[in-house]
């Protein structure tokens, strides 16, 4: 499992990508399909989740939801147009500090292998 810490500041990225690629989601359903997509590697807990989809809510780049499944009430989140455009730049952001990381682990393969 991959640690707390290295998560934190990628979190943001991972819902903004998330929610670019499904249209809209709820709580649950992002965090199933982050282990998912992970292999089990990053689980993602409501504690972590919820207050990222609140600020993004607060920043007007998703907005909510409401439907009744099962006689409950989900709340799905979705992006707006504000939404769109900063998932663009911090999966930008996110690749080329990826691509940082892996050149500062291995310096041998230099920025050119990183890339391709």
């Amino acid at each position: 499992m991959i640690p707390k810490e290295l998560i934190k500041g990628s979190l943001k990225s991972i819902v903004l990508k998330l929610l670019t690629e499904n249209n809209r989601m709820y709580g649950y359903e992002i965090t199933q399909k982050v282990e998912e997509l992970s292999s089990g590697k990053i689980k993602l807990t409501y504690g972590a989740l919820y207050p990222i989809l609140h600020k993004l809510e607060k920043e007007d780049a998703v907005f909510t939801e409401s439907e009744v499944v099962n006689n409950r009430n989900r709340i799905y989140y979705k992006l707006t147009e504000k939404g769109n455009m900063s998932a663009k730049e911090r999966i930008k952001e996110l690749e080329e500090f990826m691509q940082t990381i892996k050149i500062l682990l291995n310096p041998q393969l230099g920025f050119e292998a990183c890339i391709s």
